[in-house]
């Protein structure tokens, strides 16, 4: 599926000898990424092609002329599908030439240069692991060395994840997003968008069902269990009155397994709480919170007079959903449930190949060719957005936070 990248933003600069190129500003989840120059892209597309061949989506051709508005703007958005499209072959997410690149290129954003530094990694606890790492160490290796210090069993590291995280005032927590494996933590938390924010290590699945996949590791049961009672703390899994009372006897046992088994049962566990915004539906001005997670969208509803309303859509009335330019972490939800019931799909049909890379990196599942679709169109300006009444689930969100 493809990645939430955009330009929606370029600026012309002037070069040592005076001459002018455009400088685009590439966004990934809604954050700044890095600024390249289109001889850039270019260069990189060439030492794609040379490892991949002609497998790869076309690149924007050169203008030897000076362009016009309309062909600048035309330009911009070929880069941006080019981006969007290169990053759904999970070969090419993988690749040196793809990775080093883009580490390359946000370095040079925000001006950092590759050294030691220290970066803490915060638990759902709230306790963090102080680590040395480089600058330009990725995501996925950051999570390899923090997993190796808390005895994380290898094998398991799909099925976890960095987060930037922020939080507010009287212990509220915000999700802002996930950091994809090729992102440096160290440079996005250097980001002036994401003040505030805090790296940290949470699971990156939304079927509950998982959990017992990985219940024989002790450093993944801390972690299960962890965010569990953070979870149930900030009120994002609700619990009844009598299951309040047996998990916290079982919390005071430290009996983490009858803790987690009966959590299971707790409504929205395992769901991934978005800040609150406004929807159309039922009517207009409408404030929402969604949780997603378990192949639905929760959502709970306050209407302009204060009434509030609980509706719920499963994944499976959900055709396809278009992205705004701040939707990302939601639409992010819905990919990850779609890949991991095509998993168990396969899982049923030896015949079906497909490869996802983002649940284990050391597991392939099969899939024929003609059933992979790619279930979101990515709007990267607000002015280009069109809604089909038909595939409208819950109306249009204005997604202030998400």
């Amino acid at each position: 599926m493809k990645m939430h990248f955009c330009i929606p933003v370029s600026q012309q600069r002037s070069d040592a000898l005076g001459g002018r190129y455009v400088l685009y500003s590439v966004y990934l989840d809604g954050f700044l990424f890095c600024r390249v120059r289109y001889s850039q892209l270019h260069d990189w597309n060439e030492q794609l092609r040379r490892v991949f061949g002609n497998c790869l989506p076309p690149f924007p051709p050169k203008y030897y002329l000076a362009m016009t508005t309309a062909m600048a703007d035309e330009r911009r958005n070929q880069l941006e599908q080019y981006l969007q499209n290169v990053t759904m072959d999970p070969n090419v997410l993988r690749s040196d030439v793809f990775v080093e690149f883009l580490k390359l290129a946000q370095l040079n954003t925000f001006d950092i240069t590759p050294k030691k530094a220290y970066l803490d990694i915060f638990l759902p606890n709230e306790e963090s692991i102080n680590m040395e790492i480089i600058t330009s160490d990725t995501a996925e290796r950051v999570l390899e060395v923090a997993s190796h210090k808390i005895g994380l069993c290898r094998e398991l590291l799909g099925y976890f994840g960095l987060f930037l995280i922020r939080f507010g005032k009287e212990g509220k927590l915000s999700v802002v997003k996930k950091l994809a494996d090729f992102e440096l933590p160290y440079a996005s938390l250097g980001n002036s968008e994401v003040e505030h924010c805090k790296v940290g290590l949470r699971k990156w699945y939304m079927d509950p069902s998982l959990d017992s996949t990985l219940m024989d590791c002790r450093a993944a049961l801390d972690l299960l269990y962890m965010q569990a009672i953070q979870d149930i703390e900030k009120e994002w899994a609700k619990p009844t009155q009598a299951q309040r009372q047996k998990l916290e006897a079982f919390q005071k046992e430290d009996n983490q397994t009858k803790f987690l088994e009966l959590a299971r049962e707790v409504q929205h566990y395992g769901y991934l709480q978005l800040d609150p915004c406004t929807c159309d539906y039922p009517e207009p001005g409408s404030g929402v919170v969604l949780s997603v997670g378990n192949n639905e969208i929760s959502c709970c509803i306050t209407l302009p007079d204060s009434q509030t309303q609980d509706v719920i859509f499963q994944m499976s009335r959900v055709k396809c959903w278009q992205v705004t330019f701040l939707a990302f972490l939601l639409s992010s939800c819905l990919k990850k449930m779609i890949s991991e019931k095509m998993v168990k799909l396969a899982a049923k049909n030896p015949e079906m190949q497909i490869e996802v890379p983002e649940q284990s990196k050391s597991k392939k599942y099969h899939i024929q060719q003609s059933q992979q679709k790619d279930y979101s169109s990515f709007l990267s300006r607000k002015s280009k957005i069109k809604i089909a009444k038909d595939d409208c689930v819950f109306g249009n969100i204005k997604e202030e936070d998400l």
